[in-house]
């Protein structure tokens, strides 16, 4: 085994990697951070990547599975990502297969055949299969030459999905001869990375981190006012459109399903409280068909690879950024516009607060999620582009984006200098060791026990802000967190610091606009954000006409075959289709998503409807 390791420590030309991923997956070029990653692994380094939902993680693990031979193991936390990946791969023609709780005694016989005889390329296992003696003695037999540990957050205390049977795996991999491996997540945050390469890794891997960004995705949050009210708007701007609607309670998501098959849309509920074999049928329908609106709690989401997913709602607010982020990462995965929203209300604010001070976590942890709850408000109330709050957070500076609700539509905002000149003068003159609550007691003049512990009532800024609110002033740290004037460590205790910017708006060098609107919940001006439309990625027209029909036969065929209708082919490959209009076999070949398994078998049927549609504009719905 140390041998056949040793072995493969040797270099692999990147050209094989090319060559197999335009025959096999059907794409001309690498998607952005895919080449540098494959070319790491080819050349016998251990990968931590962070790369944001969509990008491609997948592709940079299954390539070199194809490039090195030999067997790849893939470590996936659910059952039906697994499934999904595994008939995704055979799709191509690749020999892949996966062992979970679903499967019988004879079709586990028959992989493990597959796995001695050499046959398998892939296989998928559950953090908690892989940690088995016997699993393990039975991989170290078959010779595994690279190890990829998908949704690697979940091995993080840090992390916001923290599973602790991911603990094992750093053991495993020492188990089975210090394997290859690349560990990869959509969502990680300084002090998750750390964590993660802490326990998988003897030898620090190379860490690649890709932009944070998914520019395809517009983002809006709004007030709640008539939360049934606003999501059924928001769906409206979506006919006939792929998505998710979130709740935080599993009675919501049946009242908001049951609202929305009222009004005429195909939703189905799905929490952990229906029966499983409910839930698989949500799930199939959903990943089978088109047009199907799953309403659910959060339990749904991380096992779908669903990419043309349109449009996610949050009707409740998330839990943190980092699911904020995770969770509207789901719409868009094919890179094409999708739209999201987030609603929120103060009362779940307090709730999710309550949740916190209760949890039976240490004081430590406590402390980061409160901090990482505050981070998901000021997003909320942001007065600047949502998507540079966002990817601030993530450490990732950025221009205003143009695609959010508040680029599209504006604040109604004022000069909130002084304001934010009284609250960092707060910060500095409590030596920058201190969080909101005890700086917003400084200001408004409360004198506790811990203000006259620290004589910060003898302070000149105590006081000085008497004339707002408590929840004003929280607000306005958020908002001025928000545009960059302070920084939060949300390890050591949530202090605030005053950064580069800051001091230039407390030395009066530049004034800051602060949101008017947030200060006073519920009276802020909505406007509307029209929904994002589909469009081919390369920007020829589309005819809308032939997608429909290439969209009927794929659910079809999908029905037929009773696999995801992605699997077949995603949006993606469709559009690209129904802008080319090829005439010929060959040329399905230059569409993007189509290699040479594909197109032997799918080819001929979905030429057949191009050909029966006509020539473009013979046919084409109005552009």
């Amino acid at each position: 085994m140390d041998n056949a390791v040793a072995r493969l420590t040797v270099p692999v030309p990147i050209d094989a990697a090319c060559a197999l991923l335009k025959s096999v997956f059907g794409f001309d070029a690498f998607r952005p951070g895919q080449e540098e990653i494959v070319q790491a692994l080819l050349g016998g380094e251990d990968v931590l990547a962070i790369m944001p939902t969509g990008s491609g993680k997948s592709l940079c693990y299954q390539l070199p599975a194809l490039v090195m031979g030999g067997l790849t193991v893939v470590v996936s936390p659910l059952i039906a990502l697994m499934r999904d990946q595994v008939r995704q791969l055979r799709a191509y023609g690749i020999a892949a297969a996966s062992l979970n709780s679903s499967n019988d005694i004879e079709q586990n016989r028959r992989i493990h055949d597959a796995l001695m005889e050499g046959e398998l390329r892939l296989l998928y296992v559950s953090p908690e299969r892989l940690a088995r003696a016997d699993m393990t003695a039975w991989l170290r037999d078959a010779g595994v030459r690279l190890l990829a540990i998908d949704e690697a957050h979940c091995v993080s205390q840090w992390g916001h999905d923290f599973r602790p049977e991911y603990m094992a795996l750093g053991r495993v991999r020492a188990e089975l001869g210090g394997v290859r491996t690349i560990a990869l997540t959509a969502t990680a945050d300084a002090p998750t990375r750390a964590d993660i390469v802490e326990k998988l890794f003897a030898v620090p891997p190379r860490i690649f981190v890709r932009s944070f960004d998914r520019p395809n995705l517009r983002l809006a949050m709004a007030p709640k006012t008539s939360t049934p009210r606003q999501v059924l708007d928001f769906v409206r701007t979506h006919q006939g459109m792929s998505g998710i609607v979130y709740c935080l309670s599993r009675k919501r998501t049946e009242e908001y399903a049951a609202m929305l098959v009222g009004a005429g849309y195909r939703a189905l509920p799905y929490h952990a409280g229906l029966e499983k074999p409910e839930r698989e049928a949500s799930q199939d329908t959903f990943l089978q068909e088109d047009g199907v609106i799953i309403v659910a709690t959060v339990a749904f989401g991380m096992g779908i690879d669903k990419p043309d997913v349109r449009f996610v709602c949050h009707a409740d607010l998330p839990q943190n950024v980092e699911s904020y982020y995770q969770e509207i990462g789901r719409a868009g995965r094919d890179g094409l516009p999708a739209d999201t929203l987030t609603l929120y209300g103060l009362d779940e604010m307090r709730l999710r607060r309550e949740w916190i001070e209760q949890a039976e976590v240490s004081e430590e942890r406590k402390r980061i999620d409160r901090q990482r709850l505050n981070a998901l408000i000021a997003l909320c109330e942001a007065p600047r582009c949502r998507r540079q709050t966002l990817l601030a957070y993530f450490g990732e500076p950025s221009a205003p984006c143009g695609n959010c609700d508040l680029c599209i539509n504006g604040v109604e905002s004022f000069d909130g200098t002084i304001d934010a000149q009284k609250a960092m003068s707060a910060i500095v003159r409590t030596g920058e060791r201190f969080g909101t609550e005890h700086l917003v007691n400084i200001l408004i003049g409360e004198a506790t026990e811990a203000v006259l512990r620290y004589r910060h009532e003898a302070l000149p800024t105590f006081g000085v802000g008497s004339d707002r609110k408590a929840t004003e002033w929280r607000s306005i740290f958020r908002q001025i967190y928000a545009a960059g004037l302070i920084a939060l460590d949300i390890v050591q205790h949530g202090r605030w610091t005053v950064t580069d910017a800051g001091w230039r708006v407390l030395r009066g060098q530049e004034k800051i606009e602060l949101r008017r609107d947030v200060l006073e919940p519920g009276k802020g001006r909505r406007g509307k954000v029209k929904a994002s439309t589909a469009s081919s990625a390369d920007g020829r027209p589309v005819d809308q006409a032939l997608l429909d029909a290439l969209k009927a036969l794929r659910t079809s065929l999908a029905r037929q075959q009773q696999v995801p209708a992605y699997v077949i082919f995603p949006d993606r490959t469709l559009i690209d289709m129904a802008a080319r209009h090829p005439t010929s076999l060959a040329q399905m070949l230059e569409v993007d998503g189509i290699g040479q398994v594909k197109l032997e078998r799918y080819g001929t049927a979905f030429l057949e409807v191009v050909q029966r549609h006509g020539a473009p504009g013979q046919n084409n719905a109005e552009q």
